[in-house]
């Protein structure tokens, strides 16, 4: 178990609670346990992007669906559109349910969201895919579990 702690960035929340999200483990009252969550979903604020990539539909079409498909998922739609003057919306539905963005060139910036209830594919992966595809020199990850059950040892 030490070895897992020393590979996960945890914060310290109100009553001593520890909580490594990467891992659904949380520290609480001396115990190790386990979040029974159904889905993580990870939340992008991309800043500083490649201004003529967050316009052009078939990149960021193809950005998706890659992301989506080298991370596990299994891709069972898309729809993109392409806004006047600029940006691009767009979302690819998995199995395991969503990955999707929107963009404003006129800023630099995208907005992306990776919802999964799987097992298979990892949403972090995929973010730091898109990360790296859109050459985000400012990105924000925030992960947040849906669907929260409850706790078990």
């Amino acid at each position: 178990m030490h070895n897992v702690v020393d590979h996960v960035s945890s914060r310290v929340l109100e009553f001593g609670v520890y909580v490594f999200a990467h891992l659904n483990m949380w520290f609480v009252k001396g115990r190790l346990v386990w979040l029974n969550a159904l889905g993580r979903h990870v939340l992008l604020e991309l800043r500083t992007c490649n201004t003529k990539l967050l316009d052009d539909l078939e990149f960021l079409k193809r950005m998706l669906l890659e992301a989506a498909e080298k991370t596990g998922a299994t891709v069972i739609g898309e729809i993109f559109h392409q806004f006047s003057p600029q940006g691009v919306t767009g979302v690819v539905a998995i199995a395991e349910s969503h990955l999707c963005i929107h963009t404003w060139p006129e800023f630099g910036y995208a907005g992306v969201d990776i919802f999964t209830c799987g097992e298979n594919f990892d949403p972090i992966e995929a973010a730091n895919l898109i990360i790296r595809d859109l050459e985000s020199e400012n990105p924000e990850i925030t992960e947040v579990h849906r669907g929260v059950l409850g706790f078990h040892s």
